[in-house]
């Protein structure tokens, strides 16, 4: 419950705040619905509307401020708009037995989830490669750690389009392996640099203590380096699995893609729905917790093994 309660607290704020930005939000537009369908408002006229703050247009209609947090296509979607068309597209679908439809947002979750998984090891692969190769030598240290920060200098925006072109035009088909690059482009860094930190951990006592017992350089990166790199390895994955997921949805918009979380956003922008988009944004959000609270559990494990406090 004490772990909980900070959570709870931080959700009710966000909570209390969404739901105070949805009238500012929403004004406007249902204000002109209202119009539309010969209702009368203050003032009359969408010329006449624009030229008055939100401030002046809620307090001239306060009758409106109501509708403001009902309306099917609002600007901002209430947090109860929200949730509701979450369940529609999870798990209302899935007690109809249509969890893996291609409208259920658990079938493109799935999808999202697969590509953020690949670039998530391919990444993981190229930091962990990179550390070692700084930590043992300086060669490797003063020229790819330059190029490791200036790498995260470029846009992921302006990135994307480059890889799926580049993909198409060496043969690669399908989308899943651009949008792996894409999810592992964001996440390698973190676990490089997260690592390099913890294989230089140990002090020079140590490492003295282990060239007296003549423990030779892969006996110390097993027995000391490694261990000793533990919490800053769990800390760095955790950051780089949220950047990988935020990295295969990125990688899902300028593919054309159909499925994934990405893809849904871009779908719900082009068909002006706003709640298909805040669900697949919700949805996204939620993955990203559970696979960082995966890590979490286990980081617990590993470190509870080693005698050591999580």
């Amino acid at each position: 419950m004490r772990a909980a309660l900070p959570i709870l607290t931080v959700i009710a704020v966000i909570g209390v705040l969404w739901y105070a930005a949805v009238p500012p939000m929403n004004i406007r537009v249902s204000l002109d619905l209202a119009e539309r369908m010969g209702e009368s408002v203050t003032p009359e006229g969408v010329a006449e509307r624009r030229a008055l703050s939100i401030a002046q247009l809620l307090i001239s209609n306060p009758d409106r401020i109501g509708e403001t947090f009902r309306l099917e296509r609002p600007r901002l979607p209430t947090p109860g708009q929200v949730l509701t068309e979450l369940w529609a597209t999870t798990g209302a679908m899935a007690l109809e037995g249509r969890g893996f439809s291609k409208r259920s947002l658990i079938y493109h979750g799935w999808i999202t989830l697969r590509s953020t998984l690949a670039g998530f090891a391919l990444g993981l692969a190229l930091g962990l490669a990179g550390a070692v190769a700084i930590t043992y030598a300086r060669v490797a240290e003063k020229s790819l750690m330059p190029w490791a920060i200036i790498s995260q200098t470029i846009p992921i925006v302006a990135l994307a389009p480059m890889i799926v072109v580049l993909s198409s035009q060496i043969g690669v088909e399908g989308r899943g392996l651009p949008k792996a690059i894409i999810s592992a482009y964001l996440c390698y860094f973190p676990i490089l640099v997260g690592m390099v930190k913890g294989l230089n951990a140990p002090t020079d006592q140590q490492l003295d203590l282990l060239k007296t017992w003549s423990a030779s350089g892969l006996q110390s990166f097993w027995k000391l380096r490694l261990p000793a790199s533990m919490p800053y390895l769990f800390a760095s994955l955790k950051v780089g699995i949220a950047a990988a997921l935020v990295g295969t949805i990125v990688g899902e918009l300028p593919t054309g893609a159909i499925s994934g979380l990405g893809a849904r956003i871009l779908i719900g922008d082009q068909f002006g729905t706003p709640l298909a988009i805040w669900a697949a944004l919700l949805a996204a959000a939620i993955l990203a917790g559970a696979l960082v609270t995966g890590l979490d559990a286990m980081q617990r494990t590993v470190l509870r093994r080693r005698g050591e406090g999580a």
